[in-house]
């Protein structure tokens, strides 16, 4: 196999040029073998009207011709050459962005060689990945960085090789603030991450943190867009129900989601999330009862479902009683055996839905702490009052120390005297 090996800097995309017209030249078809013979005297007319093609681009600086030029050899040979060549014949290409006269000359070859590279895949896709980030670094501008990471996310799902591109999703509020794109941007970009964790399978607390993310993009004003996001406030609406780890969420004062309330086709989509998100046990099931058909259509297990109400309305009455909870009003609320009471105390307990003691002797559980399903204005409020209280203890306490300091000097002193 022959390796493409740079010669000097001044022609090192003519070799690259050379390479891989002769290459692709070389297996032209069954058809022009029947035409033209040998071979060669059909080939070597092509490759040197490319390679006079490509001297003409560099003394003239249409970079953008050239990588075009460049491309359409590369693609051709792609199956015939290493993975080294492979990636030393794009290293060359994506090179001449640094060669670029301006901040649009380099967008245009950037979006040119990331959607090439993109267009296949499944042909060495870890590979072409990696290209796509050294295309990536680069780049000066931020807005054609933000481009070809988008490319590589799409190349990622097609070519499976997702547990690539995760790991970096960690630092990405600091990369949209490097990129300083639009909020039609951001929403693409949060979108096409939730697609990426959810091909690899990556925990549902990710994949719906990103979905959230792109719902939050949505405004009550942007009436005209809003209906983009149906399927993907549907699929965060499930994808939250089905969590049994998630107690808590916003979704209900996103736009995007309330307007499923009056959807034909959503309406009972939304009336299932408003039930985890602020009813008990029992309207649950009523809706089951109802709705069988539906749950099994989302892939949602009523037993599941089940489970994760019981917790839920286990921390509701938490938050609604007196800082008790008969085990007889647990009980009926669990729709539960009276033995069964304490195994769920712990079950909310070890979800750290609520912290809380267990009087047997007098049945009753006293709670110190529960988890809000959501965190509304209510909740806010609430927790305005109790830090103005907290304020207010603390200062009491203040004064109070400053208002005895001078008697305890004064006995101090005295102590002093006696001593001497």
């Amino acid at each position: 196999m022959t390796t493409v090996v740079p010669t000097s800097e001044e022609d090192l995309n003519l070799t690259v040029v050379r390479f891989t017209s002769e290459l692709s030249w070389a297996d032209a078809g069954p058809e022009l073998v029947l035409l033209f013979w040998p071979m060669s005297k059909v080939a070597e007319p092509q490759v040197t009207r490319l390679c006079l093609e490509a001297q003409e681009c560099v003394a003239m600086g249409r970079w953008f011709d050239l990588v075009s030029l460049m491309l359409t050899s590369a693609e051709v040979i792609v199956s015939k050459v290493s993975e080294k060549d492979f990636e030393c014949i794009y290293t060359v290409i994506c090179n001449i962005v640094t060669k670029a006269q301006s901040v649009d000359e380099a967008h245009e070859m950037a979006e040119l060689i990331s959607t090439k590279i993109a267009q296949q895949p499944n042909d060495k896709s870890a590979l072409r990945l990696k290209i796509l980030f050294n295309l990536y670094n680069l780049l000066e501008n931020p807005f054609s960085q933000y481009h070809v990471y988008m490319k590589a996310l799409q190349l990622a799902i097609g070519g499976k090789v997702t547990e690539n591109v995760v790991p970096p999703f960690k630092k990405i509020d600091s990369f949209l603030k490097e990129w300083n794109v639009g909020i039609v941007e951001e929403r693409n970009l949060f979108l096409a991450i939730s697609n990426v964790l959810k091909e690899n399978k990556s925990s549902a607390k990710d994949t719906f943190k990103f979905l959230t993310k792109y719902l939050e993009t949505f405004s009550a004003e942007d009436s005209h867009t809003l209906s983009e996001a149906k399927e993907q406030a549907v699929q965060t609406i499930v994808e939250f129900v089905k969590a049994p780890d998630m107690f808590q969420c916003d979704l209900l004062d996103m736009p995007a989601v309330g307007q499923l309330e009056k959807d034909a086709k959503y309406a009972l989509v939304y009336q299932l999330l408003k039930i985890f998100l602020t009813r008990r046990l029992d309207a649950y099931l009523e809706f089951q009862a109802a709705n069988s058909t539906l749950l099994k259509s989302y892939g949602l297990v009523h037993e599941d479902c089940i489970t994760k109400m019981r917790l839920i309305s286990l921390a509701d009455l938490g938050s609604d009683e007196s800082g008790q909870i008969p085990y007889s009003l647990i009980k009926d609320t669990l729709r539960i055996n009276d033995d069964e009471v304490e195994l769920w105390v712990v079950k909310a307990i070890a979800a750290k839905l609520m912290d809380c003691k267990m009087d047997q002797m007098n049945q009753v559980v006293i709670v110190s702490r529960c988890t809000d399903r959501i965190f509304g204005q209510d909740q806010w409020q609430t927790l305005k009052t109790k830090l103005a209280t907290w304020r207010g203890n603390v200062a009491n306490v203040i004064t109070t120390i400053q208002a005895n300091k001078p008697t305890e000097d004064v006995a101090q002193a005295a102590q002093g005297l006696m001593i001497r």
